[in-house]
């Protein structure tokens, strides 16, 4: 190695003591420095993080974003400039609703017109300057700072990755403008040990003492989870943890897995009947735990929440009531309820009634879901009728499931820990397609599906999502559930105006999405296999014709054309 190196080719060396594995980076004009690093490493033999190509900056935070939920490992992201940050926000924004961990970079444009290596040159040097470019992510960044001097790269660097991993954990972003990078620092050192490390909060005792307490002595205690139940350990724990003491689950607009599906004590997605009976309510780690308006809670009810930021306080409006609040990763704090639970005493006639009536609720939801996934006589494909027939395809096999307005979970069966992935609360569609891209290459001998509507597959950026796959050989299920319309549009107007004029009218404004693109077409420009199907008996036959071609690395899509809810 040279005994001096620019800043810019400082960063690879940098990431990989930080233990990235990939850097997902759309480059621009201000990446000559980083570029000369990269080529010169690789010329020395290097062992660098993966610098790959992105042709979309969505498409780069939707792949860290997904690398991270099957790795546990966050990952880095480089853009271009204000406008690559500006692509790129969207993705911020769903990492940061997440909790998802990455260090975001972007390039600024040059700050000096002239006389320094690396200044202004080209027109864009003056039109890509903004009095503030960090704000286009603050409020989705835990933390951000623009590199002042080179020889910055590797504290920054450690104080970001360090600040991004630390409890809650999210995005970061440093600004790296093009002077600083071409400057020199000494070579040396790039690969010491980290000069600060991640914070992770432990559960308070006092805290997890009282929430035992109340559970104990429940009638009806209800959790309601949102975001999973930590790691595999902790999965499995509160599985057999909530099936010993008798309490219903609901996973009411679950991101994450916390209960398998078919569990006894799992009462489905909706919260309203076990909330009407519940006297303690478990929040766990979710944004809007309940519809205010149609689920009341039952008068004197105790409510803990438990998360990595229980309140949620980055978020100026959430008034859910909060008689408890223990703070700290789900990993932590779920066993050490458990094992505070344990120390109490059990009427275990009482948790037995409580177990069938639990087990009564559970079943009812059952029952409702199988009715949603019947086959109809026609044929025709139904939402609930595609995750169905998902589930029985991928039965058997270690897969994960990544849906966005796609897949229903219930009709789609789901067990294992992270095995279902749905689009953050934040909403910045597109996530789905890369998010499974990015998952793939974290795990490699896993089957990932990517099932989404029609609308949220345009978002994508399905082109560039196409050309990554083949690119990096990436082979993923893409599943369109294309019901011709902005879906959840059209049924949030139903909501609100059941009885108006939009419901009754044939073609709904602004939501229609027809005609609708040959998506088969699309993906087919990039060599992947395809299939457009209309009727049950074609959805089984592509399934597994486009799983066995995946198996192979290669990208199969399917169109599944289906009734509108």
């Amino acid at each position: 190695m040279a005994t001096r190196i620019t800043a810019g080719g400082a960063l690879f060396p940098r990431l990989k003591a930080l233990g990235v594995d990939c850097v997902f980076a759309n480059s621009g004009t201000d990446f000559p420095p980083i570029i000369e690093g990269l080529a010169q490493a690789a010329e020395a033999g290097e062992d660098l993080p993966q610098a790959l190509v992105m042709p979309h900056e969505h498409a780069a935070m939707g792949m860290a974003h997904g690398y991270y939920l099957l790795s546990g490992r966050a990952q880095a992201v480089m853009l271009h400039t204000n406008v690559g940050l500006a692509n790129g926000a969207i993705g911020a924004l769903n990492a940061a609703c997440d909790h998802v961990p990455m260090v975001l970079m972007s390039g600024r444009t040059p700050v000096t017109e002239g006389g320094r290596f690396g200044a202004r040159t080209v027109p864009i040097g003056w039109g890509q300057e903004m009095r503030d470019q960090t704000a286009l992510v603050r409020e989705a960044a835990k933390w951000d700072y623009e590199l002042k001097f080179p020889e910055q790269v590797s504290p920054m660097l450690d104080r970001a990755h360090a600040v991004a991993n630390s409890t809650p954990k999210g995005p970061v972003y440093l600004s790296l403008p093009r002077e600083v990078l071409c400057e020199t620092i000494p070579a040396s050192g790039l690969d010491a040990a980290p000069l600060q490390r991640p914070v992770r909060i432990a559960p308070d005792a006092a805290a997890l003492e009282q929430a035992a307490t109340w559970l104990a002595a429940a009638r009806a205690p209800l959790v309601i989870a949102q975001r999973g139940a930590g790691d595999a350990a902790s999965f499995d724990a509160f599985g057999a943890w909530v099936a010993d003491w008798g309490i219903a689950v609901s996973s009411w607009w679950a991101t994450h897995l916390a209960l398998a599906t078919d569990h006894p004590c799992h009462v489905g997605a909706d919260p309203g009947a076990a909330l009407a009976q519940a006297d303690v309510v478990v929040v766990l780690d979710c944004l809007a735990p309940w519809w205010p308006d149609r689920h009341p809670l039952r008068p004197g009810a105790k409510v803990i929440h438990i998360g990595p930021d229980p309140l949620f306080s980055r978020y100026p409006g959430r008034s859910f009531p909060a008689d408890l609040c223990i703070a700290g990763e789900s990993a932590d704090t779920l066993p050490a309820l458990i094992a505070e639970m344990g120390k109490h005493a059990r009427d275990t006639d009482e948790i037995a009634v409580r177990r069938r009536r639990v087990g009564d609720l559970a079943q009812a939801d059952r029952d409702r879901t199988a009715a949603a996934v019947r086959p109809r006589a026609d044929g025709a494909l139904t939402k609930a009728g595609v995750s169905r027939a998902l589930g029985a395809a991928l039965d058997g096999q270690p897969s994960a499931v990544f849906s966005e307005l796609g897949c229903v979970l219930g009709a789609l069966p789901r067990h294992d820990h992270r095995s279902w992935f749905q689009e953050p609360h934040s909403g910045g569609l597109g996530w789905c397609f890369p998010a499974a891209l990015g998952a793939r290459m974290a795990a490699p001998d896993r089957m990932v599906v990517a099932t989404m509507g029609d609308g949220s597959y345009i978002f994508s950026n399905p082109v560039a999502c196409h050309q990554i796959a083949e690119s990096l050989g990436i082979g993923i299920l893409v599943l369109v559930l294309n019901n011709h319309e902005w879906g959840a549009v059209r049924q949030s107007v139903r909501g609100l105006y059941p009885d108006g004029a939009a419901a009754r009218a044939n073609e709904m404004p602004l939501t229609g999405l027809g005609p609708s693109p040959d998506f088969a077409a699309i993906a087919g420009a990039s060599r992947a296999w395809t299939a457009t199907v209309r009727d049950e008996a074609g959805l089984a036959k592509a399934l597994q014709e486009a799983l066995s071609e995946v198996r192979t690395g290669r990208l199969a899509l399917i169109d599944a054309q289906i009734l509108p809810d």
